[in-house]
């Protein structure tokens, strides 16, 4: 889009350099991506054959949310930042429960469960979370989704 700027990565270490980077003097920082929670402990730079037992040895990816919320406790950077919790159990109490460990402003959940929200559809059901509580959205389209999170974004920046 105009006025983006594309930064290309290929590993979720490098994913969590550039939005630190980024995020370095940012108003706000929405973080709608997801990255995976483990990666392989390592690479091959070779194919793997075809055995009859395959041992995959996984490591943890960094949490990016909560490097955010380091750096942010010593710059203020960025201003306002909206995560996403996209459940499949316990919706609300597995969001509110990443929003104060994350220490986000803005939690976006979702049970990913509903055949008529969250992947695959066009449409989806949140709850907003915030420091004033939490807000349904029934079903609604994932553009007017994004538009409410983007209202609530500028209201937390008093813009």
């Amino acid at each position: 889009p105009y006025g983006a700027n594309v930064i290309r990565i290929d590993s979720a270490v490098a994913l969590r350099d550039a939005v630190l980077h980024e995020a370095a003097d940012a108003d706000a920082l929405i973080m709608a991506a997801a990255v995976a929670d483990f990666r392989p402990a390592s690479e091959s730079d070779q194919k793997i054959k075809k055995q009859d037992a395959l041992t995959l040895d996984l490591v943890k990816n960094p949490d990016i949310l909560l490097d955010v919320q380091a750096q942010r406790t010593v710059t203020g950077y960025p201003r306002a930042v909206v995560g996403f919790a996209a459940e499949s159990q316990d919706v609300l109490p597995n969001a509110r429960e990443k929003r104060a460990r994350k220490g986000l402003d803005l939690m976006i959940a979702n049970d990913i469960t509903a055949s008529d929200a969250g992947f695959e559809v066009e449409t989806n059901r949140v709850i907003l979370i915030d420091d004033d509580g939490e807000q349904p959205f029934n079903i609604l389209s994932k553009a007017r989704v994004g538009e409410i999170i983007i209202d609530r974004v500028i209201a937390l920046l008093d813009v």
